[in-house]
């Protein structure tokens, strides 16, 4: 399925979008210093509060534009969306980069981007894309 080079390859076809380290120095992609996505190894709360059925491998972080956006990937596909309750509250979802399809990555990448790019670039890039 879907690799991190699938990851940088569309986030950096998005306007404006740089790749630069995130808090723990694992990579993660902006727009205007916005972070949309990023790689979210689990941590050991995460991995307690999931018990046995933690995922293994990779793990990106992707912002939704609203929390009824989140509810509603985790309730689409259990099998690639999840959360942890340090997300509670928080519009993002992790996903299981290795179940998810290349084209629904490419899908969650540009709406993560759309939910942190300024109005205006996002409106360029919806119009441009049209």
């Amino acid at each position: 399925m879907a690799t991190w080079d699938d990851v940088r390859r569309i986030a950096l076809a998005l306007p404006e979008t740089t790749e630069r380290g995130s808090y723990d120095d694992l990579p993660a992609w902006r727009v205007r210093d916005k972070m949309f996505v990023w790689d979210r190894p689990l941590r050991r709360s995460d991995l307690e509060a999931l018990g046995d059925t933690a995922p293994d491998g990779p793990i990106l972080g992707a912002r939704v534009p609203d929390l009824g956006a989140k509810e509603a990937l985790l309730a689409d596909d259990p099998a690639v969306y999840f959360t942890t309750p340090h997300l509670d509250g928080y519009p993002a979802v992790l996903v299981r980069l290795d179940r998810i399809a290349v084209d629904d990555l490419t899908e969650l990448i540009t709406e993560a981007w759309h939910a942190r790019a300024p109005k205006r670039l996002a409106a360029a890039h919806r119009a441009g894309a049209a």
